[in-house]
């Protein structure tokens, strides 16, 4: 495991660090700023990804004639921690570059990399990821969303679901099956699907938290191009593989960081705290609440560092980042628990009382986080994946 930044590195670090002092809003981090609602919203996060863009921080290892900076994973790495330790905005256009431009940089034409990419930067298309379907969630080889190839066109009907960022989306990577004879696995195809095609309808799903991020959408023969297919016909699960691994990759870093701030967080609401008539820091059931947490927090970034270095050696994304997401995703809920403890009746207040504390953040992160251990593989699939591919137990019957 390798703890060390080469001097190139901690210079990349150090200007980052400049460039985000000079950049973030006015305000940013502080009870002054606000973040703006709605299209207000929509418009202060796309602006904010074409700020990073032109300071040359986005697509920072895409090849340099796509618009990246051709530069190593761990200045990805150190830009994704350093986005986390100031709690910045993350680029609007998340899926996008995180997930649909490096599938396409691995499984693209010439073309289609020349097409896509660019816009995907700038900020001018929005990426959405059509895996998951009301039976087919986790267990993404199960999808019975259909294409029948007619032509140079694929004709599509089907169903996708918890579709994060569908409703604002230009551009959406769908999984399809192609060929429904074949094993569940095979037969599938990876098509780029323009989301202003006809006989596409987007219905937004409200959350506890008041918010509507996720959509199912609905595909009634719509008509895609052949030339949108990515990858080979009826080897969409070889294309869907190398989106799922970027998913998470370097974007552990980021996850570390994040919890330690949580962590310092919660540390100074047991401070400003009482229980039982004393300082909830000095109460020794809360005092061995922190520790864990202090314990797991550290747990996380030592096998970060450790999956990290896993890469840099030559490897690649593997099964052992159900590790990961397991270890945060229940975490997260455990640390939110804690902060609803220390707040007593007052954790029953939402953000637009006048007497919640610090603003209703963590009312707010403790109903998200109990989409944690669903979204990106539910916490029962993570455990099935480290048990069978990392343990190597047999499958049950």
């Amino acid at each position: 495991m390798d703890f060390s930044f080469s001097p190139e590195e901690e210079r990349f670090r150090q200007e980052l660090r400049a460039w985000l002092k000079e950049n973030l809003p006015p305000g940013w981090g502080t009870p002054a700023f606000t973040m703006p609602k709605g299209d207000e919203r929509i418009a202060f996060l796309r602006d904010w990804q074409r700020r990073l863009y032109e300071g040359g921080y986005l697509g920072l290892s895409w090849p340099k004639e796509y618009g990246g900076r051709g530069a190593s994973m761990v200045e990805l790495a150190i830009f994704n921690e350093e986005m986390a330790r100031v709690e910045a905005p993350g680029p609007l256009n998340i899926l996008g570059l995180s997930m649909a431009g490096p599938t396409i940089i691995v499984h693209g034409t010439e073309e289609q990399k020349k097409r896509y990419l660019p816009k995907i930067l700038s900020c001018e298309e929005i990426w959405c990821q059509g895996f998951s379907e009301p039976g087919a969630g986790s267990d993404v080889a199960a999808i019975r969303t259909r294409a029948e190839l007619k032509g140079d066109e694929f004709i599509v009907n089907g169903q996708k679901v918890w579709t994060s960022l569908a409703h604002i989306a230009d551009w959406c990577m769908l999984l399809v099956r192609t060929d429904p004879d074949a094993p569940k696995h095979r037969g599938l195809s990876y098509i780029l699907v323009d989301m202003h095609s006809p006989g596409i309808t987007v219905r937004p799903l409200r959350q506890m938290t008041g918010e509507a991020e996720f959509n199912e959408v609905f595909f009634e023969d719509v008509r895609v191009p052949r030339a949108n297919l990515l990858g080979e016909l009826n080897q969409g699960w070889r294309v869907a593989l190398t989106t799922l691994m970027n998913e998470r990759g370097t974007a552990s870093f980021g996850t570390q960081a994040r919890f330690r701030i949580i962590y310092d967080n919660l540390v100074e609401l047991a401070k400003k705290s009482t229980v039982n008539g004393r300082p909830a820091i000095q109460d020794p059931l809360i005092r061995q609440q922190l520790a864990q947490h202090f314990i797991d927090v550290e747990l996380l970034k030592y096998n970060c560092f450790r999956n990290f270095t896993r890469l840099l050696r030559g490897g690649t994304p593997g099964p052992e980042g159900s590790i990961l997401k397991l270890w945060w995703s229940e975490l997260n809920q455990r640390m939110q628990e804690t902060a609803l403890a220390l707040q007593g009746p007052y954790s029953q207040l939402m953000r637009e009382s006048p007497w919640v504390i610090e603003g209703g953040r963590w009312q707010y992160n403790f109903l998200r986080s109990r989409g944690n251990t669903i979204e990106a593989g539910t916490s029962e699939i993570q455990r099935n994946i480290i048990a069978e591919r990392v343990l190597g137990m047999p499958k049950g019957r």
